[in-house]
């Protein structure tokens, strides 16, 4: 019956991926201003879309033997113009280099023309039952570079 009802998806324009996201009254402080934590909510939904639209399953590397995972190891943030309540945003995600168990993202938010914050963002691929950062893997290294 609802088949048809499907979740938010991204698009990739060329290496730059945008997954569209609403601002709701749960996302605004008592100003009706978004509350600057929720931006990294919007971009770890998009980094999350962007790993998925890569062809990664990360429900599978959470139950593999070594349980991957990808952590923010460290974030940059750049706040230039508020959202409010009812804005659609843009939330852009795009790989800028890989180090063996680590990637640098790019990231911006974005209404209409306006641009509204930039990330710099550092991931690391973890092992979760060794504990300890691990290799990314070729094949999705190999995705990004097909973009």
């Amino acid at each position: 019956m609802f088949e048809e009802v499907l979740p938010p998806q991204g698009k990739f324009f060329g290496k730059v991926f945008a997954f569209p996201v609403r601002v709701y009254y749960e996302d605004t402080d008592a100003g009706g201003i978004v509350y600057y934590a929720n931006y990294l909510r919007f971009a770890e939904r998009a980094r999350t879309e962007y790993v998925r639209a890569l062809g990664c399953n990360q429900q599978e590397a959470l139950q593999s033997e070594d349980r991957f995972a990808f952590a923010v190891r460290h974030l940059d943030i750049d706040y230039k113009a508020p959202a409010v309540l009812d804005d659609v945003l843009t939330v852009t995600c795009e790989i800028k280099e890989f180090r063996g168990a680590t990637a640098m993202m790019f990231q911006q938010i974005w209404r209409g023309k306006e641009l509204l914050a930039e990330l710099n963002v550092k991931v690391a691929h973890l092992s979760l039952a060794k504990k300890r950062p691990v290799r990314i893997p070729e094949s999705l290294i190999e995705a990004v570079e097909k973009l």
